[in-house]
């Protein structure tokens, strides 16, 4: 009904990890009694319970250590929010979110963005017409559709295998069919899904690939579901990339679509790989929760070089500024700057990746979800892979102690995390 707003998170019904929640909002005609149009808000919540604060467990093993799993809430009837119903749902899980008020205050600004988006849609068919509106989103996809065949009318088949940290291996292999415009893109092959929270929901490696196809249009066209019409995607039910419930995916959505996007370019042979990592690191107690992903270096390309200490593919977001960082929460950023020479040698260079140091200034649980800490990075038409990650923490007395990939630490006043993200994979021989 009008005024309604719907919540979920499930990533085994179109969600992506626990901290990930998504708002729908239906939009309706003047009638109130036909469906127009929807509009969702999706925002990373820096707590939703599980083991461990910042709800991204370095070893979670099923979903329901990973936080409160919501499916088809009703978190607003026609127009009255249900902040009951809602508190109960945060707090009634076996591991419930420890800071129920900040989510709802980050949900309720969710709720204010879809009515923005209402509103605009209400005045976009105000003035053009509905048909007129319709018809326009129907040309945007189609636009999409035969940007990304113009694209698979160059490409040649190709495929790639490649291991994460953990063992487990991403395999695809590309054909192209030229006389209908279309690519196949089989995950055949590719590891089980696995013991581990490594699984990606098969809404993420869809999106993995959906991102891959729309960076290969170099026109500026808007992301949508039409650039994935012209892909037959393959991906076995009961894979790390199309796991069955109950297991663990919160670093699927993080890592493993690092790792399905690099695949990708490497059996294209269109770019070398970037970090592969998102370098997850969440810290907390039950005062503070705090959540970021840090840069690293990207890939080469046939005719540039990559970049250094920048976001990229999957994780294409902002670090929170240090002064917000250092007035908020009882953390010293002691340094954050460029890992000089860790990019991968080749014709054209990798990018190089970052060195951050985090001082904690009173005690916390600090976690961090990460790859490329032993294998290195893809490299394309013989260039050599980006130098390995590498986290670590240095206690108050100067003792160092070395951390694997995706590993946790209890730290202390005056302990300083260390975190030093891989190089871009150069492209072609030095």
């Amino acid at each position: 009904k009008p005024g309604d707003v719907y919540m979920l998170n499930d990533p085994y019904n179109g969600g992506t990890h626990l901290p990930d929640i998504t708002l729908i909002t239906p939009v309706f005609g003047d009638d109130g009694k036909e469906v127009l149009f929807y509009v969702a808000s999706r925002g990373h919540h820096a707590d939703v319970g599980g083991i461990t604060p910042g709800s991204m467990a370095p070893n979670s093993r099923v979903l329901e250590e990973e936080g409160v799993l919501i499916n088809n809430f009703k978190l607003v009837d026609q127009g009255t929010f249900d902040e009951k119903g809602l508190t109960d749902l945060l707090e009634g899980a076996k591991y419930p979110a420890r800071n129920p008020y900040q989510n709802i205050a980050d949900l309720r600004a969710q709720i204010a963005a879809n009515e923005k988006g209402v509103q605009e849609l209400r005045k976009m068919v105000e003035h053009f017409g509905l048909d007129v509106v319709h018809a326009y989103m129907q040309h945007v996809q189609d636009n999409a559709e035969e940007s990304v065949r113009r694209v698979i009318d160059v490409l040649k088949d190709g495929e790639y295998a490649y291991e994460m940290d953990n063992g487990a291996v991403v395999r695809v292999k590309v054909t192209i069919d030229k006389a209908s415009r279309s690519a196949t893109v089989d995950f055949t092959g590719t590891s089980d899904q696995l013991d581990n929270n490594f699984n990606a929901p098969s809404a993420v490696t869809r999106a993995a690939v959906l991102y891959v196809f729309r960076t290969l249009v170099d026109d500026d066209i808007p992301l949508n579901a039409g650039c994935l019409k012209p892909v037959n995607l393959i991906v076995p039910e009961g894979s790390m990339l199309n796991p069955r419930y109950p297991a663990a995916v919160v670093a699927g959505n993080v890592e493993t679509s690092m790792h399905v996007t690099d695949t990708l370019y490497a059996a294209l042979g269109v770019l070398s790989g970037g970090q592969g990592t998102m370098n997850n690191f969440t810290w907390g107690n039950d005062t503070h929760q705090y959540y970021e992903t840090i840069c690293g270096g990207t890939g080469a390309g046939p005719d540039f070089d990559g970049t250094a200490a920048v976001h990229s593919h999957m994780t294409n977001s902002r670090l929170t500024d240090p002064e917000v960082l250092e007035w908020r929460f009882p953390v010293l950023l002691e340094s954050f700057e460029i890992r000089k020479g860790s990019g991968g040698k080749g014709k054209h260079k990798g990018g190089d990746g970052a060195i951050r140091r985090v001082r904690f200034l009173e005690d916390m649980t600090a976690s961090i979800l990460s790859n490329h800490r032993r294998v290195p990075g893809q490299a394309c038409a013989g260039g050599e892979p980006g130098k390995l990650g590498r986290n670590a923490v240095e206690r108050v007395d100067g003792t160092v102690i070395e951390l694997k990939g995706t590993d946790g630490a209890e730290m202390h006043a005056g302990d300083v995390f260390i975190i030093e993200t891989p190089g871009g994979g150069g492209y072609g021989k030095a």
